[in-house]
Parts: C-alpha cells; sequence; structure tokens
C-alpha cells in the first residue's frame, strides 16, 4: 500500500491534500461520486443502479441498489462501519442474493463516495452523531421505500450499529428486523472514560473539532501491513480491501476527528443508561467477535441481555470484521442470520 498512485483517481486525491486541512468547504467539496469501484478482485456484483440522494441539509450521500433474483420478495439494507465504503461488501452483497434478497447501500456522509465537510478528506468528521440518522432517514424515504421490495430488513456493522440501535431506540420501524455485527456500543478498557471524553470537548470547544484525535494520523484505515491488524485473521480478505483502496484511495479516511470521537463518545455514554434497551421493541440480533479490540464485547453482551426482543451469540475466535473474516467464523454468522431472518432458505 506505500507505493505510487496512479491513474486519475491517484491525481485527484493528491489534489485533495493540497487543500488546508483544517478549513470548512461546502458538502459538495470534494465531489460526491457515484461511480462504484470495480478490481478483478473483487468486481460489482450484477443488476446494480448507483446514484446520489440529498438530505434535507444538503449533503450528498451515495447509494447503491441491486434487485432480487426472480420470484423472490425482500431487501436487507446494509449499513457500514466507520471508514467502510460500499465496496467493502460487494462479498455480503452476493452472499445476501443468494438468499434471494434485493440489497439496498449508502456511504455514510464523510466517507466512501459520499460528500466531507473538510477539506483534508482524510479526516472522519462529522459534527453531531444524529446526522448519521438523518443519513438513514433520507436513504430509506429516497431508495428504500420507493424502490426496495419488502419486507426490509437491517444489517449493520459497528458504527452502522450505533446508528441503527439509535433509529429503534426512536420508535423508527422501517425494519422488520436488525442484525447488527460488532456495534459500537462502547469502546474496550477505558477509552470512553470521563477523564478522556472531558479532554475531547475541551479540544472541541477550542476550536480544534477539525484535528485528529490525539495519536492520530493521516494514514488511511486498513491500509496497514495485515500482520497483528486489529480487523481481520484472513489474510485474503484484508489484501482484497487494501486492494479498493489503493485503486481509489479517494474512498478511504484515515483517524478520526476531535468532533467525531466527542459525538460518537457522547452517543456510547448514551448506551450505558439501563433503561435504553428496554425502550428498544424492535426484534434485533447482535452478534459480537471474542478477539474485539475495537469495541467492547462484554458492553454488546450487557446491552443485548436487557433487549426486550434481542438476543445475541459471540463468535469465538473472530476479529471486529465478522464479515471480513474467516469462512469458519463467517459460516456461523450466516447460520445465525439465517435462523433470525425470514425469506432465507431456512424458511424457504
Amino acid at each position: 500500500m506505500g507505493g505510487p498512485q496512479s491513474g486519475s483517481r491517484g491525481r485527484r486525491y493528491r489534489d485533495f491534500l493540497t487543500r488546508s486541512p483544517l478549513i470548512f468547504a461546502p458538502f459538495h467539496l470534494p465531489g460526491p461520486d457515484m461511480t462504484l469501484v470495480s478490481i478483478p478482485a473483487n468486481p460489482v456484483p450484477d443488476d446494480v443502479v448507483s446514484g446520489i440522494i440529498n438530505t434535507s441539509h444538503g449533503a450528498e450521500l451515495r447509494f447503491a441498489r441491486w434487485a432480487p433474483p426472480a420470484a423472490r420478495k425482500g431487501t436487507v439494507c446494509v449499513f457500514t462501519g466507520r471508514a467502510e465504503p460500499i465496496e467493502k461488501y460487494f462479498e455480503t452483497v452476493r452472499d445476501l442474493r443468494d438468499r434471494g434478497f434485493a440489497v439496498a447501500m449508502i456511504d455514510f456522509r464523510g466517507q466512501g463516495h459520499s460528500s466531507r465537510r473538510l477539506r483534508d478528506p482524510r479526516k472522519g468528521y462529522v459534527r453531531h452523531f444524529s446526522d448519521f440518522e438523518v443519513d438513514v432517514e433520507t436513504f430509506v424515504q429516497q431508495v428504500v421505500l420507493p424502490d426496495c421490495p419488502p419486507p426490509h430488513f437491517a444489517l449493520a456493522h459497528s458504527m452502522g450499529g450505533a446508528v441503527l440501535l439509535r433509529v429503534a431506540h426512536a420508535g423508527k420501524r422501517w425494519f422488520d428486523r436488525m442484525v447488527l455485527t460488532a456495534p459500537m456500543i462502547d469502546l474496550p478498557g477505558r477509552t470512553t472514560s470521563l477523564p478522556i471524553r472531558l479532554l475531547l470537548r475541551v479540544m472541541r470547544l477550542a476550536g480544534q473539532g477539525g484535528r485528529y484525535v490525539p495519536g492520530g494520523s493521516d494514514a488511511l484505515i486498513g491500509s496497514d501491513n495485515f500482520i497483528n491488524n486489529p480487523f481481520t485473521s484472513d489474510p485474503v480478505r484484508y489484501a482484497r480491501n487494501a486492494a479498493i483502496f489503493e485503486e481509489d484511495p479517494t474512498l478511504g479516511i484515515a483517524s478520526p476527528t476531535v468532533a467525531w470521537a466527542d459525538t460518537a463518545f457522547s452517543a456510547m455514554h448514551t448506551f450505558r443508561g439501563t433503561n435504553y434497551p428496554l425502550k428498544i421493541r424492535q426484534p434485533i440480533l447482535m452478534l459480537a467477535a471474542s478477539n474485539d479490540t475495537i469495541v467492547s464485547t462484554s458492553a454488546i453482551e450487557e446491552f443485548a441481555y436487557h433487549l426486550r426482543a434481542g438476543s445475541h451469540l459471540v463468535i469465538a475466535g473472530a476479529k471486529h470484521e465478522i464479515l471480513q473474516e474467516q469462512d469458519r467464523y463467517r459460516s456461523q454468522f450466516w447460520a445465525a442470520f439465517d435462523a433470525f431472518v425470514p425469506g432465507t432458505p431456512l424458511f424457504a
């Protein structure tokens, strides 16, 4: 991943980096791109429609949707984690379509080929975590409800899982059932402790919200060496995902900004309330990874225990990105998915 960039995408990315990193730009700079990036190891699944939708506040979101196989009904909406573009889930799209589902996805604002708020496009930034909920609602209203066959289900990973929990807590019932992999309910250890939250808040109030978090860097997430990576134990899938960013670095982002961390930590803090999961009436299946060092597996288990209509499973040996893991771990995920979501072959 350290080699020279080539082609128009590489030139476009170098142009991005010449701009001041801390000056705010309109949502259209840099512009969103509806194009799906295809490489030999990760081709775009057939029968895709992609495009751009606009939120009420001007954010532009890239979406993609795939029709279901003939004579089958139902749509699974896939919501990615932080720093993950649509392209990273092409294999998952094929797995879902093999099960008879239509699939629909978006890039959350600030990542993938959706619009970004800062002139330095590598900086993962959002003003309020609720902005991601606006992205979901815009996607549902403009893509899912008009163009995707019901019933609708959600499959969300990490940050996307946290967003979907907030959607469910707000009483939005767009999805019959939700499956969440390694949802970002809390981080391991004392990462989100009060002193750290106060530090981030002070830095943000001091006008440093657009800076990387302390210790952060501009290295693209997922572009490091496979050895000791915290995401997956599967070297082939890790290399495939790294190749996506090598083909188009503009898909990736680097470390979080102070503003992203501040608002994300506040969102995670609300999950700690005992009554929070009790107010969610959505049927939810959570899958955690025993070797997860990105999010807290124990927090997922505790949260799921208090859900009125929820259950959870810990996949022993898996790292954070369960859907990017070895087949022996992915097969456990799909067995749980098939048992939980009506319309899969198990229910056919």
